[in-house]
């Protein structure tokens, strides 16, 4: 039920009149690394759903934490039931706007540096981030791409101290959305 809802959401967000020229994907692909002298922990998702308004600048994100694809099955597991406890919070959620989008424009075709103050929500817990990131437009197709970092305790998530020295400080996370326009 869960999978359904989200598109549903981010349809309704998509009517809103606060919304001019939109793009958006329910494939994104989103990964995260985690890199230590004891072990890496990287885990991907393509199943993560973005909006982005070309003229407002505004951006929405949402992933289900369930779907992040481990190398090995216990990470998953501890993953989901032990850090991000995605039984109760099922979902990471990035809302945010491009500040610079007045220096750019995005309708044009080529690569774009852009700014993107967000609010990430993880485990429960907003945090707010500046987040770098590239928008390449290649005859009317969109790419958004990012790299950034978070650490695991901004958003409550603690790290047993029998695996502290496996898990990185902070986790590198990169996102890719290929984005095609909504059809009205």
């Amino acid at each position: 039920m869960g999978k359904r809802i989200i598109p549903l959401l981010l349809l309704a967000l998509f009517s809103a009149s606060t919304f001019g020229q939109k793009y958006f994907t329910r494939n994104g692909y989103i990964r995260f690394f985690s890199a230590t002298p004891m072990e890496n922990i990287e885990a991907v998702n393509n199943q993560a759903s973005c909006i982005l308004d070309i003229e407002t600048g505004e951006v929405v994100s949402k992933v289900l934490l369930q779907a992040f694809q481990f190398e090995k099955a216990l990470m998953q597991e501890h993953f989901n039931e032990n850090y991000v406890e995605s039984d109760k919070f099922p979902q990471a959620v990035l809302k945010g706007k491009i500040i610079n989008l007045d220096k750019i424009e995005i309708n044009k075709q080529g690569s774009k540096q852009v700014q993107i103050n967000a609010d990430l929500t993880i485990h429960g817990v907003t945090k707010s981030l500046e987040i770098p990131a590239t928008i390449l437009n290649n005859n009317g197709e969109i790419t958004a791409t990012a790299i950034f970092t978070v650490k695991p305790p901004d958003f409550e998530i603690k790290i047993p101290k029998a695996v502290a020295n496996n898990i990185a400080k902070e986790i590198e996370v990169t996102v890719k959305f290929n984005l095609e326009p909504v059809k009205k």
